[in-house]
Protein backbone atom coordinates (compact mmCIF):
# COMPACT_ATOMS: atom_id res chain seq x y z
CA UNK A 1 0.00 0.00 0.00
CA UNK A 2 1.56 3.59 -0.82
CA UNK A 3 1.84 6.10 1.85
CA UNK A 4 -0.22 8.87 -0.77
CA UNK A 5 -2.82 7.76 1.31
CA UNK A 6 -2.02 9.36 4.26
CA UNK A 7 -4.33 12.70 3.46
CA UNK A 8 -3.21 15.84 5.76
CA UNK A 9 -5.14 19.02 6.19
CA UNK A 10 -3.37 22.24 6.44
CA UNK A 11 -4.92 25.84 7.37
CA UNK A 12 -4.38 29.15 6.81
CA UNK A 13 -3.43 31.69 9.33
CA UNK A 14 -6.93 33.26 8.04
CA UNK A 15 -8.34 29.96 8.72
CA UNK A 16 -7.24 29.82 12.26
CA UNK A 17 -8.23 33.12 12.70
CA UNK A 18 -11.54 32.58 11.73
CA UNK A 19 -12.03 28.97 13.58
CA UNK A 20 -11.04 31.02 16.70
CA UNK A 21 -12.84 33.79 16.33
CA UNK A 22 -10.08 36.53 15.82
CA UNK A 23 -8.36 38.59 13.38
CA UNK A 24 -5.70 37.45 10.90
CA UNK A 25 -3.14 39.31 12.44
CA UNK A 26 -3.81 37.83 16.08
CA UNK A 27 -3.30 34.31 14.30
CA UNK A 28 -0.51 35.38 12.55
CA UNK A 29 0.92 36.77 16.12
CA UNK A 30 0.51 33.60 17.67
CA UNK A 31 3.03 31.95 15.26
CA UNK A 32 5.67 34.59 15.19
CA UNK A 33 5.67 34.08 19.30
CA UNK A 34 5.72 30.36 19.14
CA UNK A 35 2.49 29.64 20.52
CA UNK A 36 1.10 28.43 17.56
CA UNK A 37 3.55 25.57 15.45
CA UNK A 38 2.84 26.49 11.20
CA UNK A 39 5.69 26.74 8.69
CA UNK A 40 6.32 28.80 5.95
CA UNK A 41 5.10 28.47 1.78
CA UNK A 42 7.58 29.39 -0.57
CA UNK A 43 5.88 32.62 -1.09
CA UNK A 44 6.11 33.27 2.60
CA UNK A 45 2.56 32.00 3.60
CA UNK A 46 2.06 30.85 6.99
CA UNK A 47 0.52 26.76 7.45
CA UNK A 48 -1.00 25.00 9.67
CA UNK A 49 -1.14 21.32 10.22
CA UNK A 50 -4.28 20.40 12.03
CA UNK A 51 -2.88 18.12 14.11
CA UNK A 52 -1.28 21.47 15.52
CA UNK A 53 -3.87 23.35 15.52
CA UNK A 54 -5.60 20.95 17.53
CA UNK A 55 -3.07 20.98 20.18
CA UNK A 56 -2.77 24.56 19.97
CA UNK A 57 -6.85 24.99 20.91
CA UNK A 58 -6.61 21.84 23.88
CA UNK A 59 -3.83 23.88 25.45
CA UNK A 60 -5.89 26.78 25.89
CA UNK A 61 -9.27 24.90 26.57
CA UNK A 62 -10.68 25.91 23.62
CA UNK A 63 -13.19 22.93 21.40
CA UNK A 64 -12.00 22.22 18.61
CA UNK A 65 -14.36 22.01 15.47
CA UNK A 66 -16.15 19.31 13.72
CA UNK A 67 -14.01 20.63 10.49
CA UNK A 68 -10.62 20.36 12.62
CA UNK A 69 -11.35 16.91 14.04
CA UNK A 70 -12.23 15.55 10.90
CA UNK A 71 -9.08 16.58 9.11
CA UNK A 72 -7.21 15.12 12.17
CA UNK A 73 -9.14 11.92 11.97
CA UNK A 74 -8.21 11.99 8.09
CA UNK A 75 -4.63 11.73 8.62
CA UNK A 76 -3.22 8.28 10.11
CA UNK A 77 -0.50 7.22 8.10
CA UNK A 78 -1.61 4.46 6.16
CA UNK A 79 1.69 3.20 4.99
CA UNK A 80 2.58 2.20 8.65
CA UNK A 81 1.85 -0.65 10.05
CA UNK A 82 2.70 -1.37 13.34
CA UNK A 83 2.84 -4.61 15.52
CA UNK A 84 2.01 -4.26 19.42
CA UNK A 85 4.02 -7.71 21.26
CA UNK A 86 6.42 -9.52 23.16
CA UNK A 87 9.60 -10.68 21.31
CA UNK A 88 9.93 -13.54 19.82
CA UNK A 89 6.51 -13.33 18.59
CA UNK A 90 6.98 -9.65 17.27
CA UNK A 91 10.00 -10.42 14.82
CA UNK A 92 7.95 -13.20 13.50
CA UNK A 93 4.78 -11.10 12.75
CA UNK A 94 7.16 -8.60 11.29
CA UNK A 95 8.96 -11.30 9.22
CA UNK A 96 5.35 -12.65 8.15
CA UNK A 97 3.93 -9.30 7.09
CA UNK A 98 6.98 -7.74 4.96
CA UNK A 99 7.03 -10.90 3.46
CA UNK A 100 3.45 -10.09 2.15
CA UNK A 101 3.34 -6.50 2.12
CA UNK A 102 6.79 -4.98 1.55
CA UNK A 103 5.13 -1.82 0.79
CA UNK A 104 3.98 -0.71 4.66
CA UNK A 105 6.86 0.86 6.76
CA UNK A 106 6.86 -1.94 9.94
CA UNK A 107 6.96 -0.53 13.29
CA UNK A 108 7.49 -2.34 16.77
CA UNK A 109 6.18 -2.04 20.31
CA UNK A 110 6.90 -4.62 23.23
CA UNK A 111 5.77 -2.79 26.14
CA UNK A 112 2.74 -0.10 26.73
CA UNK A 113 5.38 2.36 26.83
CA UNK A 114 6.45 2.51 22.76
CA UNK A 115 2.68 1.53 21.94
CA UNK A 116 1.71 4.75 23.28
CA UNK A 117 4.50 6.83 22.09
CA UNK A 118 4.24 4.89 18.55
CA UNK A 119 0.45 5.68 18.02
CA UNK A 120 0.95 9.56 19.15
CA UNK A 121 4.19 10.44 17.26
CA UNK A 122 3.78 7.92 13.99
CA UNK A 123 -0.16 7.47 13.91
CA UNK A 124 -0.01 4.15 12.01
CA UNK A 125 -3.14 3.67 9.87
CA UNK A 126 -2.79 -0.14 11.30
CA UNK A 127 -1.83 -1.92 14.89
CA UNK A 128 -1.70 -5.53 15.19
CA UNK A 129 -2.19 -6.14 19.33
CA UNK A 130 -1.53 -9.10 21.47
CA UNK A 131 -4.37 -8.96 24.01
CA UNK A 132 -1.74 -11.00 26.18
CA UNK A 133 0.81 -7.56 26.67
CA UNK A 134 0.80 -6.90 30.11
CA UNK A 135 0.45 -3.54 31.34
CA UNK A 136 -2.75 -1.78 29.94
CA UNK A 137 -5.97 -2.94 29.21
CA UNK A 138 -6.61 -3.70 25.89
CA UNK A 139 -10.34 -2.40 26.04
CA UNK A 140 -9.28 1.23 27.05
CA UNK A 141 -6.32 1.27 24.04
CA UNK A 142 -9.11 0.22 21.80
CA UNK A 143 -11.68 2.91 22.98
CA UNK A 144 -9.35 5.71 23.05
CA UNK A 145 -7.62 5.08 19.48
CA UNK A 146 -11.62 4.55 18.29
CA UNK A 147 -12.76 7.89 20.08
CA UNK A 148 -9.59 9.64 20.08
CA UNK A 149 -9.32 11.61 16.20
CA UNK A 150 -5.94 13.03 17.21
CA UNK A 151 -5.02 9.56 17.14
CA UNK A 152 -5.97 8.75 13.51
CA UNK A 153 -8.52 6.25 13.91
CA UNK A 154 -5.88 3.10 12.82
CA UNK A 155 -7.50 -0.27 11.90
CA UNK A 156 -6.73 -2.65 14.72
CA UNK A 157 -6.46 -6.20 14.30
CA UNK A 158 -6.44 -8.20 17.87
CA UNK A 159 -4.57 -11.06 18.29
CA UNK A 160 -6.22 -13.11 21.03
CA UNK A 161 -5.87 -16.65 23.04
CA UNK A 162 -9.46 -16.40 24.14
CA UNK A 163 -8.59 -15.86 27.76
CA UNK A 164 -9.77 -11.77 28.51
CA UNK A 165 -11.54 -11.80 31.20
CA UNK A 166 -12.41 -8.29 31.29
CA UNK A 167 -16.42 -6.91 31.85
CA UNK A 168 -16.03 -5.97 28.14
CA UNK A 169 -14.75 -8.10 25.28
CA UNK A 170 -12.15 -6.19 23.17
CA UNK A 171 -12.92 -8.71 19.98
CA UNK A 172 -15.98 -6.36 19.84
CA UNK A 173 -14.04 -3.22 19.58
CA UNK A 174 -11.54 -4.11 17.12
CA UNK A 175 -12.00 -4.45 13.35
CA UNK A 176 -10.39 -7.30 13.36
CA UNK A 177 -9.68 -11.02 15.47
CA UNK A 178 -7.04 -13.30 15.14
CA UNK A 179 -6.42 -16.46 17.78
CA UNK A 180 -3.32 -17.53 18.49
CA UNK A 181 -1.32 -19.88 17.31
CA UNK A 182 -0.76 -17.22 14.65
CA UNK A 183 -1.83 -18.77 11.48
CA UNK A 184 0.01 -16.29 8.33
CA UNK A 185 -2.67 -17.18 5.82
CA UNK A 186 -5.32 -15.51 8.01
CA UNK A 187 -3.16 -12.56 8.73
CA UNK A 188 -2.71 -11.34 5.03
CA UNK A 189 -6.54 -12.43 4.82
CA UNK A 190 -7.11 -9.87 7.73
CA UNK A 191 -4.83 -7.18 6.43
CA UNK A 192 -6.55 -7.27 2.82
CA UNK A 193 -9.79 -7.05 3.62
CA UNK A 194 -8.72 -3.66 5.96
CA UNK A 195 -7.00 -2.72 2.86
CA UNK A 196 -10.34 -2.88 0.96
CA UNK A 197 -12.20 -1.24 3.30
CA UNK A 198 -10.13 1.63 3.16
CA UNK A 199 -9.97 1.51 -0.12
CA UNK A 200 -13.80 1.74 -0.55
CA UNK A 201 -13.71 4.88 2.40
CA UNK A 202 -11.22 6.71 0.31
CA UNK A 203 -13.87 6.64 -2.81
CA UNK A 204 -16.73 7.55 -0.97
Amino acid sequence: MAKSRQRVRIFSALEVANICGVVNQTAINWIRNGHLKAFKTPGGQYRIYAKDLAAFLNKRGMSAPKEVLQAISENANWGVFMIAAAQPANDIIKNEIGKSFPSYSIIQAMDWFEVGRNIAEEKPGFVLLDTSLPGVDCVKFLHTVRDDPALGKPYVILLADGSYRGRENPSALADATLTKPLVPRELEAAIKALEERLEKAANA
